[in-house]
């Protein structure tokens, strides 16, 4: 006797059926241990957020005394430190162009053409990001005292530039691995230029690799301390004051300042993502 099965009905979806010997293994321990290890690394964030309230009245900002928002209100009221958040802000945009501007080509030369040198290029790119800050720090320095340049503002955005170079060429660079040759070939057999096939092909393949690696520039531009400490002479950024400030007391402001950059940079993340997204559909 032959047994038929119903059809499902129309506009029912059919049932998902499970590959033979295949099970979803549910492993909660792997997910308690990524929670605790991404808490454990929120928690300064969060301990630096929580005491730009603290209603402390004076410098020592340890121990909490009350919710305020009066340092958010009074967010410029000691200059120097005023001065020293400008120094690190614009520092970091002018670095996070010039890297952008000089590495990008480097990148796109890396990922697309086959030269002599190219492993000895690509390999000096790995080595600047693997060497120790303290390492680069001390040649730049060593740089500035035997050609005479005077240490300050400017010197320590061409250090900042000459760190920051290799994070975008090698970002880009992994972009531009992904990226098929033969479309430009097309536009070109089509009749655009060479400026027009890059302008209109390659270079919309490249903008969020190069967005990425203008704001990882910015990031490690704002935050560092060690090359700048070596080639900032009397120019003083927000690293630098908030550790020249930390032996006799952080004023809130500090704490509130850092929760706005880290808002801003939550922020200019969030937009980077949502624009590749948006790119790739």
């Amino acid at each position: 006797m032959t047994t038929h099965t119903a059809a499902p009905a129309a506009g029912t979806p059919a049932a998902p059926r499970s590959r033979p010997g295949l099970r979803v293994r549910r492993r909660p321990t792997l997910a308690v241990y990524t929670g605790l290890v991404l808490g454990w690394l929120m928690l300064p964030i969060a301990v630096m957020v929580l005491f730009g309230f603290n209603d402390t009245g004076s410098k020592v900002n340890f121990t909490w005394q009350g919710f305020t928002l009066d340092w958010y209100r009074h967010l410029f009221a000691i200059p120097n430190l005023t001065a020293a958040l400008v120094n690190s802000l614009t520092i970091a945009l002018v670095v996070a162009v010039v890297a952008t501007l000089l590495g990008t080509p480097i990148g796109l030369a890396l990922g697309r053409y086959r030269f002599r040198g190219r492993g000895s290029v690509d390999l000096l790119m790995f080595a600047a990001i693997a060497a120790p800050e303290i390492a680069l720090g001390a040649a730049l320095l060593s740089l500035f005292i035997v050609t005479g340049v005077p240490r300050g503002y400017w010197t320590v955005v061409v250090a900042h530039v000459a760190f920051c170079i290799p994070y975008v060429a090698i970002t880009v660079r992994a972009r531009m691995a992904g990226h098929d040759p033969t479309l430009e070939e097309a536009a070109r057999d089509l009749g655009a230029g060479p400026w027009t096939a890059f302008r209109l092909v390659t270079l919309p393949v490249l903008l969020p690799g190069v967005a990425s690696g203008a704001l990882l520039c910015f990031a490690l531009s704002i935050d560092d301390y060690v090359i700048t400490s070596f080639n900032a002479g009397r120019t003083v950024t927000f690293p630098l004051w908030v550790y020249s400030a930390s032996r006799t007391g952080v004023p809130p402001q500090v704490n509130v300042m850092g929760t706005l950059i880290f808002v801003g940079g939550l922020i200019i993340a969030g937009a980077n993502v949502l624009f590749s997204r948006r790119r790739a559909v």
